[in-house]
């Protein structure tokens, strides 16, 4: 199993309380290294004092080799101090697992699909797009890096209304007039309308391009315009009716909010709706045990209906998940950047890249949780200090990794050679968090939780190295197995969020 140095002496307390218990780590450095509050947990059904069973807890930490006193406080907390055995043992765990610590073996392994960006092709990425494929793809990273297949797939509206004004747009152009008004505007129209062909699969080769710059690569695409090739085969099998001229599914008597028209009264042509079902039966009929959809918040009553699209086809709707993000907002000196990709002023991904870079796009898509709107200050964003956290965090692995360049083959090691600092027993603590850190943010669907971590790490790093000598010092070989359990631990970090951990700065 991967070492998890916190969940390990949980474990070991668990005969003291006679229930699972979970450590946290005080506010206050007299509370202690770690304190769990399972006697005030365990009072109810125990009909006892809690402070009573704190003691007895209390009394059995005290008899293991890595707790050096165990106290009560206030109305029933176990207040754990550790020795520096206890570190020594939990920096070699780290030390040991190497690039894998973090990661985990899952009880049953899934085959997991994340579906995500899947922008209308009618213009190059905007940032608000970007956001999805940011958020959804360092979910699939957490999903990868606890034991699962992960599959990235890029879903292409290729067909409808939205297209269609996307052509006649170009082919205006190409004629010498303007776009439609209802069509689409901007520089990119003119690019294409200079391109022979269709400029549907010309802007999907761009989309393609951009993402990779961005560092998300997708394993599989699929278009609208094909999977509706199965809607006769597909409509039928669902429980519908026939209204105003209407074809709609009784969706509201299986689990949604409505029921949805799926094909058209004046034409008979399928709603995006209807193109939903035959891209759930693509997904299930492949074979994932959980297929993700990362959508944006004005897609909010999706979930219920896939869930009932799912139930009336007779599959389990648990397979399905849908994620949801909020919008992202750009400001300059304190003004907000409009946006809209038919307009022509939206703010392009490739552009935001250029500007601030690819590590600074991932890691302020990614900071936040989906469920708060992004602003970003774009001015500090392209601001190559430690006021910009990115920076910050990455400064701190290159810095790291200079001190062991210029270690040259010096020894590397968990154990001291003499009492640990404050300093050096915070930093371990932070490195033992990563393993839930990691869980938490794949089962709260919140890869937020993980940068916000790394300023952690690199705050209590250069706390460390601002008080102490690394090389040449009486603790060398020591300080520098710390240093090199940090460096893995902050590269972990910001590939999570697809960020790049540089070797120099």
């Amino acid at each position: 199993m991967p070492a998890d140095p916190v969940r390990s002496l949980a474990a070991a307390l668990v005969d003291a309380a006679g229930a699972e218990l979970d450590l946290e780590r005080p506010g206050e450095p007299e509370h202690g290294d770690y304190a769990t509050n399972v006697a005030l947990q365990l009072a109810g059904t125990r009909r006892r004092p809690p402070r009573e069973i704190a003691a007895e807890i209390a009394a059995a930490a005290a008899g293991l080799e890595a707790v050096e006193r165990a106290e009560v406080a206030g109305p029933g907390f176990v207040n754990l101090f550790l020795r520096d055995e206890w570190f020594a043992a939990a920096l070699a765990a780290i030390l040991e697992d190497g690039d894998g610590y973090g990661g985990g073996v899952p009880e049953r392994r899934e085959r997991v699909q994340v579906e995500m960006v899947s922008a209308n092709p009618t213009g190059p990425i905007p940032v608000s797009s970007a956001r999805n494929g940011a958020y959804g793809d360092s979910l699939a990273r957490l999903f990868e890096l606890a034991g699962h297949e992960v599959e990235r797939e890029y879903y292409y509206n290729d067909s409808g209304a939205q297209i269609e004004r996307f052509r006649a747009s170009v082919e205006a152009v190409r004629r010498g007039e303007e776009p439609p008004e209802d069509g689409y505007q901007g520089a990119y129209i003119h690019d294409l309308a200079a391109l022979k062909g269709d400029p549907v699969p010309l802007m999907l080769k761009g989309i393609e391009t951009t993402l990779e710059r961005f560092r998300i690569h997708f394993d599989s695409f699929r278009l609208q315009s094909e999977l509706e090739q199965r809607l006769p085969e597909l409509l039928p099998k669902l429980d519908t009716y026939e209204k105003d001229g209407a074809l709609w599914a009784r969706s509201s008597a299986y689990g949604d909010d409505e029921d949805r028209v799926l094909l058209r009264s004046e034409d008979r042509s399928p709603t995006y709706r209807a193109a939903d079902v035959a891209y759930l039966v693509d997904k299930l009929e492949r074979g994932f045990d959980r297929a993700i959809y990362v959508l944006g918040a004005d897609h909010h009553g999706t979930r219920n209906w896939y869930a009932a699209v799912a139930r009336m086809l007779g599959y389990d709707p648990e397979r399905l998940e849908v994620v949801l993000y909020q919008l992202v907002h750009l400001t300059r000196g304190g003004a907000q950047t409009k946006m809209s990709k038919r307009r022509g002023d939206v703010v392009l991904l490739d552009d935001f890249m250029d500007e601030i870079g690819v590590d600074a796009a991932r890691w302020y898509l990614a900071n936040r949780g989906p469920d708060q709107t992004i602003e970003i200050d774009v001015d500090l964003a392209a601001e190559r200090s430690q006021k910009n956290p990115v920076y910050y965090v990455q400064y701190a692995h290159a810095r790291i990794a200079g001190i062991l360049r210029n270690a040259g083959d010096a020894a590397v090691s968990a154990k001291p050679t003499g009492p640990l600092a404050a300093e050096e027993r915070e930093l371990v603590k932070r490195l033992a968090e990563l393993p839930a850190v990691v869980a938490e943010a794949l089962v709260k669907r919140g890869p937020q939780g993980v940068p916000t971590y790394a300023i952690r790490v690199a705050d209590d790093f250069h706390r460390f190295y601002h008080e102490h000598r690394v090389l040449e010092s009486e603790q060398e070989a020591f300080r520098l197995g710390l240093c090199r359990a940090t460096q893995t631990v902050i590269a972990r970090c910001l590939d999570l969020v697809g960020v790049e951990a540089p070797e120099r700065m």
